[in-house]
């Protein structure tokens, strides 16, 4: 048996083709999109089309993420149009206003999903635990803590093999009786490396073995179509800091929402000035 899992596209159109084209060439038996399809990038609407149409017609599997959760949060009353919380949230506005037809295809995506693999063993996938779509699994998790992110309720048994993405870091790691693969990112990566990710599994004699792909793909084009799409121009300062991310394969937002998210919400600094200050530090400590 051959899966391939890809997560965290965050709408990389360009991303997403090269790598489909490479993991259609392997013929898997089984690919999974790990979350985070969409949102913070520039073809949200492609890149969902594109994944729903596998799903109808070859049968690609989806999970939910939390930039779906994000996205589905602007469908909302509640969603504010105006003011510092907009501000902070328009990123997920402009994707929602391109993907307001398919709120339903949103909605349906499931936390988890499961299978049993050849040994009768089960394979479970989710976007980054099963504790929530923003609990994820990372190389600096402890035994203790990913046991706790595999299996939250204590009489429940592990799976052979826990799939899961979300931190845009690449890992294969066992735990016990489980191998855990986070896919890393297929259309914005934060190990240094811009090439996307995915992860392939394969069952053989000896049990699961897993292994990281990485992708050449035009990167150039990527960005060019930030500026494209109208993402760049439309969606808000923060936009900057995702080009920024998309150059370096590196994260900015979290460094962002940490350093200003609360002095913008409380209206002591605006979202394009902290941004600016943001970048001027950020490229300061590089230096």
């Amino acid at each position: 048996m051959k899966i391939a899992i890809l997560s965290d596209i965050h709408a990389n159109w360009i991303a997403l083709q090269a790598v489909a084209a490479e993991v259609e060439s392997w013929q898997p038996d089984l690919v999974i999109v790990a979350g985070d399809l969409v949102n913070r990038g520039p073809r949200p609407l492609e890149c969902l089309r594109f994944v729903l149409e596998k799903q109808r017609a070859a049968g690609w599997q989806i999970v939910l993420g939390n930039h779906e959760e994000y996205v589905l949060s602007q469908a909302t009353p509640e969603a504010p149009r105006s003011g510092p919380s907009f501000a902070v949230h328009q990123a997920s506005c402009w994707t929602y206003t391109r993907l307001q037809d398919q709120m339903a295809a949103l909605q349906a995506m499931p936390f988890d999903l499961r299978w049993r693999g050849p040994d009768s063993g089960l394979i479970h996938a989710t976007h980054a635990s099963l504790r929530g779509t923003r609990d994820g699994v990372y190389h600096q998790t402890t035994d203790e803590e990913l046991a706790k992110k595999i299996v939250p309720e204590a009489a429940a048994l592990p799976p052979a093999l826990f799939l899961v993405g979300h931190t845009h870091v690449p890992l294969i790691r066992r735990i016990h009786e489980t191998l855990v693969v986070n896919a890393g990112s297929a259309g914005l990566p934060f190990d240094r490396d811009t090439r996307p990710s995915y992860a392939r599994v394969e069952w053989r004699r000896q049990g699961w073995q897993a292994e990281i792909r990485r992708v050449a793909y035009d990167l150039a084009a990527a960005e060019k179509d930030f500026a494209l799409s109208g993402y760049l121009d439309e969606a808000g300062p923060l936009i900057r800091l995702v080009v920024k991310e998309l150059r370096l394969a590196r994260g900015q937002l979290g460094g962002w929402v940490d350093r200003f998210q609360k002095q913008v919400l409380g209206g002591k600094i605006s979202m394009q000035e902290s941004v600016q200050q943001f970048i001027r530090e950020s490229d300061r400590i590089a230096l």
